[in-house]
């Protein structure tokens, strides 16, 4: 089987039983590490509930990259531009992010949007572009990464997005890594830094990552990593300070939209 990342070469390093029943083949791409699951022909099965019940900390994440991204978008990018949550679930991010004044829209083709209704991608003009796309818990989902990837970039020059990379051992076993979830049948792509850093440069973008869950693709050429800091003490105490007046200062919160989107929904209604 061929990389899904590469075109190369792959081997096959186990096999495991998804949704409880099917045995599927796991292929690891030679060049990168990037793990990839046979032809996921379960999918649908896997889909029939958009969110699974399994992800029990969905509030939990929203509200931590809420204030994540919020800092990123703060030193990196026009905090008066518009933009968009890719793979928004039912809405409940872009609804955090506009309730801090942020002018997020949302998009899924596979999930109602419950909290975002009237701000939704739809809502916009055809070939919109947006300062920056969000894409939360959607990399280790594509079943054609690259192609699912280019799909997102047609929205805007910078793409910040969380998925695990793959931990240092050798993954011989579906038991190795938490982050395989085969009760749900999804997660059919697992990457490596060294995977995101290939997409990344073929695609024309620049690449910053945490190494952890934490990436960044984009046009620019950034002064410095946004996820990284010094793990000295006296650097990390400094920067906290000057992080802190920073967040006082340069940075006046912003003035919630919900408001705003409270009489518009309203007007919508009426």
């Amino acid at each position: 089987m061929k990389s899904k990342v590469t075109g190369g070469l792959t081997k096959h390093i186990f096999n495991a039983k998804i949704l409880g029943k099917y045995d599927v083949k796991y292929y690891q791409c030679i060049e990168t590490g990037f793990i990839q699951t046979e032809e996921a022909y379960w999918l649908e099965e896997a889909y029939s509930s958009a969110i699974t019940k399994l992800d029990l900390g969905l509030a939990q994440r929203n509200e931590m990259l809420r204030e994540r991204v919020i800092k990123v978008l703060n030193k990196y990018f026009d905090t008066n531009a518009i933009y968009l949550d890719y793979a928004g679930g039912y809405g409940l991010f872009t609804r955090m992010m506009r309730d801090k004044g942020y002018n997020f829209y949302h998009s899924d083709i596979y999930c109602q949007n419950l909290f975002a209704e009237h701000f939704d991608v739809s809502e916009l003009w055809a070939d919109k572009k947006f300062e920056l796309v969000t894409a939360f818990e959607v990399f280790e989902h594509m079943s054609n990464p690259v192609t699912e990837i280019e799909t997102i970039a047609k929205y805007g020059d910078n793409i910040l997005f969380t998925t695990e990379i793959q931990p240092g051992q050798k993954l011989t076993s579906i038991e190795d890594w938490w982050y395989f979830i085969p009760e749900t049948g999804q997660h059919i792509a697992l990457h490596t830094e060294k995977s995101l850093d290939y997409i990344a440069g073929a695609l024309g973008y620049n690449f910053y990552t945490d190494g952890q869950s934490n990436h960044l693709f984009t046009r620019k050429k950034l002064s410095d990593n946004p996820f990284i800091l010094s793990r000295d003490p006296f650097f990390i105490r400094k920067m906290k300070k000057i992080v802190n007046k920073f967040d006082r200062k340069a940075v006046p919160e912003k003035e919630s939209l919900l408001p705003k989107d409270f009489d518009l929904v309203k007007s919508k209604l009426s």
